[in-house]
């Protein structure tokens, strides 16, 4: 195809060290090399997104950039047998939004191995609603499920549960029948939670009581932990005999300061969690899952959708950590 001129939210660093967010033509020809064109119909956003479109280094190495780590649109150009001009297809992690030009921009180009077709059951919008935050709250509840966590064996205890992993975890625990309880320094999202399906509230310092403690009363079967730090490792000291503790964020804090107790008397397990390098084969079959039967009704009251010019706002708000729920950006047909 001849050069094409899209529109994409660029950050660029200016000469005093801040980082400056714009919506910038582009040509399709400046995208880096790739088997896969896509013209993006939708995106989400991420709390990597936010990180990277404030100038976080740890996340994005080089500026300008365009952040996106979620991607959903059609294919316009392949280079690969297992895609065809039209497919609908998802691109969500690898190396996407992270150094590579992301979902921001109404066009990204990417090796095909990152490229899955859209699940049966779904469509491009939803697959925004549930996006990399939807995915890793369906990877959290694998490393449970796995691990032998069923809902007759106790609550899950769910932090940082207005995010967007959080708020997902709440929902999609809710459609397998889990009891939840949500941590939360947001009263106001009590109702919000409840309709998720969260049965009882921590605010943070209740999820922190006892944390200079080696062990704790055991409370939880199983746990989702998206903010680390001193609610994690408390977290951990409650969890019951054999339970498992899925850990995906680091939201309050990267240190997680713990003893051995919770591991060698009651057989509990920390299980990392990472979205970007999941091997193809495992992020299928949770997307399937994700597409059949933990099909969580209701996204709508998840997320919102917002135009690529209204970006800007949401990333102030959810760096600030006053964010509820999912974020999707519409970029709107092909023109």
């Amino acid at each position: 195809m001849s050069s094409t001129t899209f529109k994409a939210l660029v950050v660029r660093e200016c000469p005093d060290g801040s980082y400056q967010r714009l919506i910038e033509k582009r040509e399709v020809d400046q995208l880096p090399a790739g088997d896969i064109l896509v013209r993006v119909r939708y995106s989400s956003l991420n709390y990597k997104d936010a990180l990277s479109a404030a100038g976080n280094r740890g996340v994005t190495r080089r500026y300008p950039h365009t952040p996106g780590i979620d991607a959903a649109g059609r294919v316009i150009q392949s280079g690969d047998n297992r895609f065809r001009n039209g497919d609908e297809v998802l691109v969500c992690g690898y190396d996407l939004g992270m150094n590579t030009p992301g979902g921001f921009g109404e066009y990204i180009r990417v090796p095909a191995d990152w490229v899955m077709h859209i699940p049966p059951g779904l469509d491009l919008l939803r697959c925004m609603q549930i996006g990399t935050a939807g995915f890793t709250a369906g990877q959290c509840l694998m490393a449970l499920i796995s691990s032998g966590v069923r809902p007759e064996n106790g609550p899950i205890l769910v932090s940082g549960a207005t995010g967007g992993v959080g708020s997902f975890a709440v929902a999609l625990l809710h459609r397998l029948g889990f009891a939840v309880t949500a941590v939360t320094g947001k009263k106001e999202a009590h109702p919000f939670l409840q309709e998720l399906g969260a049965t009882d509230f921590l605010d943070r310092t209740q999820a922190t009581v006892g944390a200079d403690k080696m062990l704790l009363r055991e409370r939880w079967a199983g746990a989702i932990d998206t903010v680390g730090g001193q609610i994690l490792a408390t977290t951990i000291k409650s969890t019951r005999y054999g339970g498992t503790v899925a850990c995906c964020g680091n939201a309050m804090a990267a240190e997680l300061d713990l003893n051995v107790y919770p591991f060698i008397l009651r057989g509990v397990r920390l299980q990392g969690i990472d979205s970007a390098q999941c091997p193809m084969a495992k992020r299928t079959q949770i997307w399937e899952h994700l597409a059949d039967d933990w099909n969580v009704p209701g996204l709508d009251a998840i997320s919102r959708t917002v135009s690529l010019e209204e970006v800007e706002a949401c990333i102030d708000l959810m760096l600030a950590g006053k964010n509820t729920g999912r974020i999707v950006i519409d970029l709107g047909d092909e023109t």
